[in-house]
């Protein structure tokens, strides 16, 4: 065998070297482009959830923070109202608005804490005795801390 032959063997080895190196290249290269687009997925679904996450605690946190004013409306009426029972004036005004208090509170929810202000109006309705409504009034207190996590 010549030079000539032995260069050409040289030649298709390495041809053929080029080749195999090149296809293991491309596969590997195949591969990391395959992890990196599921780790980029991971990632953004991480992201996604963690927006998630922040929307729903502050979505929860307006709707304590409109309870929160609901309730202390209603109390305000509620102190209004047995105000008007002490001294005798305005208690038709004063009842007006703890009536609209309550439709608040109704809605607001939740059940406990409106079947606590529906219970201080009953006992106004009633005239219940001073010490009664306070009592009344220390149970819807109570109800709207257990419903704020107080």
């Amino acid at each position: 065998m010549g030079e000539w032959g032995i260069a050409l063997i040289a030649a298709g080895a390495a041809l053929a070297g080029s080749l195999i190196t090149g296809w293991f290249s491309r596969a590997a290269g195949s591969r990391q482009a395959e992890a990196a687009r599921h780790a980029g997925d991971r990632q953004a679904d991480a992201l996604l959830e963690t927006v998630r996450m922040t929307l729903r605690e502050q979505r929860d946190a307006r709707v304590q923070d409109v309870r929160r004013q609901t309730y202390v409306r209603f109390l305000e009426a509620a102190e209004g109202a047995i105000l008007a029972r002490r001294t005798g004036d305005g208690q038709a005004s004063a009842r007006a608005d703890l009536q609209q208090a309550l439709g608040a509170v109704d809605l607001e929810g939740p059940d406990a804490v409106a079947g606590a202000a529906r219970g201080f109006l009953n006992g106004l309705r009633a005239n219940e005795a001073l010490g009664d409504l306070g009592r009344a009034r220390e149970a819807f207190v109570d109800a709207a801390r257990s419903a704020l996590h107080i």
